[in-house]
């Protein structure tokens, strides 16, 4: 009995060891909270001293959750947070490589659609959260955040603080988002207030956007994204330069900015075939 205490205690000193090394290194709360479940999973399947764990372990194991229809998308995400506890937690050098994930083409909204959305949502707070993530393309975990300090409304910006990456920008508040803002109580610190005055909850944001899409009898698979999908992609069939759509979303990379050249339908039909100009 001692021994599976000692072998817990080991497990817990061990995870407690990568989430302090993620805090310092600034990784998001989402992120320590998945490479702590999947590292969590593995040592409960390895079953022994962790530490001594060798590469084809962590291979063998990751080809059982492939065997189990696991996305590899889902794998190289598995892979993350084992090389992380293995390379940087236990100095070890291990390499890995497993299939490079496709990425897959985002769902858009039109403008037609969203527009629908808008109308059919009947409670203002929740029409604001929509034209919130439409007008400004931020993220929920950014969203839930946003305070009323944030906001200028009279120069029609906001900061996000601590967004994905640790790192603050600003964002553009369109006339008619600054107009549903105007009509919300500024009572609490948090601009969307969920229990007791403290911020929403993620789950009803999604749950109110997933909800009003239905109610305007949109088709497609809408979920919280799908909004900043449509801010990024129209602002691009709109002629916004693309490095100025990747700071408005706070990427850090052009190239994942770049996904939304891909499905604006207006920009491919201005291009002239070659063929046409025989």
């Amino acid at each position: 009995m001692a021994r599976a205490n000692n072998k817990n205690t080991s497990k817990n000193a061990i995870l407690k060891k990568m989430l302090s090394e993620m805090k310092l290194r600034g990784f998001t709360q989402s992120t320590y909270k998945t490479y702590l479940f999947h590292s969590q999973k593995f040592i409960e399947w390895h079953k022994k001293n962790p530490e001594q764990a060798k590469i084809d372990d962590i291979k063998e194991y990751l080809g059982e959750q492939i065997d189990k229809g696991i996305s590899f998308k889902s794998i190289a995400l598995i892979k993350s947070a084992l090389l992380f506890l293995y390379n940087d937690i236990f100095k070890k050098s291990y390499k890995i490589k497993t299939p490079k994930t496709s990425k897959t083409i985002p769902i858009v909204l039109t403008k037609k659609e969203i527009k629908k959305i808008l109308e059919c949502e009947k409670n203002h707070r929740n029409k604001t959260i929509i034209c919130f993530f439409y007008s400004t393309g931020i993220r929920l975990s950014e969203l839930i955040n946003i305070k009323w300090d944030d906001l200028d409304l009279n120069d029609k910006i906001a900061w996000v603080r601590s967004g994905k990456g640790k790192k603050h920008r600003m964002i553009i508040l369109s006339n008619k988002l600054i107009t549903y803002l105007k009509q919300l109580p500024q009572k609490t610190e948090f601009v969307f207030k969920g229990k007791n005055n403290d911020k929403i909850a993620p789950r009803t944001i999604e749950y109110i956007v997933t909800k009003s899409a239905l109610a305007a009898g949109i088709k497609k698979n809408i979920h919280v994204h799908t909004l900043r999908h449509s801010f990024a992609t129209h602002l691009l069939e709109n002629g916004v330069d693309i490095r100025k759509i990747q700071e408005l979303l706070g990427h850090s990379n052009l190239a994942t900015t770049q996904i939304y050249t891909s499905v604006s339908k207006s920009q491919l039909k201005t291009i002239t075939s070659p063929m046409d100009t025989l």
